[in-house]
């Protein structure tokens, strides 16, 4: 079985790190992986604005042409010896479904693979990245009123992403679908929300999406197991659901993370 990891983030990416491709690349070599797909984080559609501080979330549009070219050059340099996909990680934002496929109508053509992932929430008009820390999180639960509505807001904006029209490029792979438990520890439900992500799970299988395997949530210390965990993946994979390992790496050394903890 090929050794693949679909989730790998670059040089591109404005809140990671300066990491060479080539330094991903050597290091995926190293760890036997026959395949890889760079994923950046793709601009944020056309009229939203990105509340992280530093409005960092995503690429610059005018920097993806050069992302691209970049990928083109790198797949010929190592053509023989791994599989190297260009691909992005696409923000679904609830709304803004005509302006996401603007720009996968622009840039598809050009991508091999690619993901569909939930970062931001909108609660009465206010736009959060509920990844981004505890206390925005924190502050998400004082402006929702509970733990359970994040989540449950979270789960209704994931199972929107994979109904949604994005046109002929949306992504095929929906991103880290327990993204919200992130900070499980300090904001810990109080129920699973089984239902929930049995029926995006339901609603992935019927429209014959994959589903992103990813590790970065072992190593955040307020997580501590995959997104999404085992339950869901042995879940998803009775429903014939393509299972893609991903490692969200933002460095080369976090290639490969978590994935020794998976099965």
């Amino acid at each position: 079985m090929l050794k693949v990891d679909g989730h790998v983030h670059t040089p591109f990416c404005p809140h990671g790190s300066k990491d060479s491709f080539e330094m991903y690349v050597e290091r995926a070599i190293a760890l036997d992986y026959s395949a890889i797909t760079f994923t950046e984080h793709a601009p944020l559609p056309e009229g939203f604005v990105d509340t992280t501080p530093d409005q960092d979330s995503g690429m610059d549009p005018s920097r993806l042409s050069e992302y691209f070219d970049a990928l083109d050059i790198l797949k010929e340099k190592y053509k023989d010896k791994i599989i190297i996909l260009s691909g992005l990680e696409v923000d679904y934002i609830d709304g803004f479904e005509k302006e996401s496929a603007e720009i996968l109508t622009t840039y598809g053509p050009r991508m091999d693979d690619s993901i569909l992932s939930v970062h931001f929430l909108q609660h009465r008009g206010k736009w959060d990245c509920l990844d981004f820390s505890p206390d925005v999180f924190g502050s998400m639960v004082d402006d929702y009123g509970s733990v359970d509505a994040v989540y449950a807001r979270y789960y209704e904006t994931v199972l929107k992403s994979t109904r949604a029209d994005l046109g002929v490029y949306k992504p095929k792979r929906i991103g880290h679908i327990t993204l919200v438990k992130k900070f499980q520890k300090l904001f810990p439900a109080s129920q699973s929300f089984s239902d929930e992500i049995s029926l995006i799970l339901q609603e992935m299988a019927g429209r014959d999406l994959e589903l992103d395997y990813n590790g970065a949530g072992f190593v955040k210390p307020h997580c501590g197991e995959s997104y999404p965990p085992q339950d869901v993946i042995t879940q998803a994979r009775a429903m014939g659901i393509k299972i893609v390992y991903g490692s969200d790496a933002h460095t080369a050394d976090g290639l490969d993370q978590g994935r020794a903890l998976m099965k």
